[in-house]
């Protein structure tokens, strides 16, 4: 199979886009979303977890989805861990 932005839906490539840009905007992040897909931010991230997981858009933007799926899993061992709110070095040392 060969590789090609094509393959990857334009709203599918939209939201990549976003995420690995949207920190260089001035707001809220969810203030951008819905300004910009004119969805929910549940939506919105219900939408980013299916895509992370797709081959299409791990050959669009390949250094994007490598961060949210690692960032996905810190979230999931935190979690799992105990810790508050997804903060794997958040523990309190008494």
């Amino acid at each position: 199979m060969e590789a090609s932005d094509s393959r990857l839906p334009a709203p599918s490539r939209a939201i990549l886009d976003f995420e690995r840009t949207w920190w260089q905007q001035t707001g809220a992040k969810e203030s951008a979303i819905r300004e910009r897909f004119g969805f929910s931010t549940t939506k919105y991230y219900r939408l980013l977890r299916v895509l992370i997981d797709d081959r299409d858009a791990q050959q669009f933007d390949p250094l994007t989805v490598k961060r949210l799926r690692r960032r996905r899993d810190q979230l999931r061992r935190a979690r799992v861990d105990g810790h508050p709110a997804g903060r794997p070095d958040s523990r309190s040392r008494s």
